[in-house]
């Protein structure tokens, strides 16, 4: 068993090094063309961080392994919400725009609340029922394209364009060799990291659903971790928030969204649980913001949304035992 533990590492290392050399040889084309920082930033950068996910999410989908599709992106929204933005609030307490606070952490609980729709409208008596259709993932895709189009609205409003990390540049030709490497990578890791999780599932007796909602969902996470606790450190908190909130409406709306487009899903009712713990987290996370110190993540909100995130792992490892 030490052999499938030691490809899933190395899958999820070549998944991260493969969004980092896209994310990268892309930043640099985008920006000979002229292109600021920030929409870089807002589209490149966020795009590269969510590919582990995609790949990983629609890998699986193509296997049949479809608890581990919705799994992975579910689980992930929730480990971006409660174990992200605790560890990153600990280490600074988290200020944002109010614009975060108005539009986009609504907007995350908007995607959330959609997708629990879709896939529950045999609660309604409509036809695919317990299942992610073609015209679902398009809804799920309408919906992202308007949510694109407020970032494009947004960003014509803000005056420091140039805000962030400098963009390295690099000759064009190594530019696109290195898009192509990073591909090349995030689909070559991405079935690795498939393949082993569920040949470890399969050995200890784990649910593909456990397996998408834990292991999956923190190894594909792990791009916006890094993100989010670096940019905490720096006290650049805007990005550390933002990054969480705009990956987790990313991950419905765009990754479910093409995953389910190429290959429709069935949908286990069980995960109606954890929509809710998103959706419940999502609303935490807006009462936070709005009381005591308004627009403010402090650490000891940080402390309960990552104490929520241990209850929650630990009680998805109590429910699969007891299922088998």
């Amino acid at each position: 068993m030490l052999i499938p533990i030691l490809l899933l590492l190395l899958g999820f290392g070549i998944l991260i090094k493969g969004a980092d050399f896209l994310v990268n040889g892309a930043s640099s084309a985008a920006k000979k063309y002229g292109i600021s920082n920030l929409a870089i930033g807002l589209t490149v950068v966020a795009f590269g961080t969510s590919m582990p996910e995609l790949i990983v999410s629609l890998l699986s989908a193509l296997n049949g392994k479809n608890d581990a599709s919705f799994g992975n992106v579910i689980g992930s929204n929730n480990f971006n919400l409660l174990f992200i933005l605790g560890i990153a609030g600990l280490i600074y307490p988290l200020v944002v725009q109010r614009n975060t606070v108005k539009y986009e952490v609504p907007l995350s609980l908007l995607a959330a609340g959609v997708l629990f729709l879709l896939v529950n409208d045999s609660i309604w008596g409509g036809e695919g029922a317990g299942s992610l259709s073609r015209i679902d993932s398009i809804i799920l895709l309408a919906f992202f394209a308007g949510f694109i189009f407020y970032i494009y609205k947004t960003m014509s409003h803000t005056t420091d364009l140039e805000e962030g990390e400098p963009i390295k540049i690099y000759s064009m030709p190594l530019s696109i060799g290195m898009v192509i490497l990073g591909l090349g990578m995030l689909i070559g890791g991405g079935q690795l990291v498939v393949n082993n999780a569920l040949e470890i599932a399969r050995a200890y007796g784990l649910s593909e659903k456990l397996i998408g909602l834990t292991i999956l969902a923190a190894g594909t996470s792990l791009p916006e971790l890094a993100t989010s606790c670096v940019a905490a450190y720096r006290k650049n908190t805007d990005i550390a928030i933002g990054n969480v909130v705009g990956s987790n409406i990313f991950n419905i709306f765009f990754i479910l969204g093409i995953t389910g487009v190429v290959n429709p899903m069935a949908y286990n009712p069980a995960m109606n649980f954890d929509l809710y713990v998103l959706m419940g987290s999502t609303v935490l996370l807006m009462i936070f913001m709005f009381t005591l110190n308004t627009r403010k993540l402090d650490r000891w909100e940080a402390a309960l949304l990552l104490g929520g995130y241990i209850v929650y792992t630990v009680y998805l490892i109590g429910m699969d035992n007891g299922a088998v």
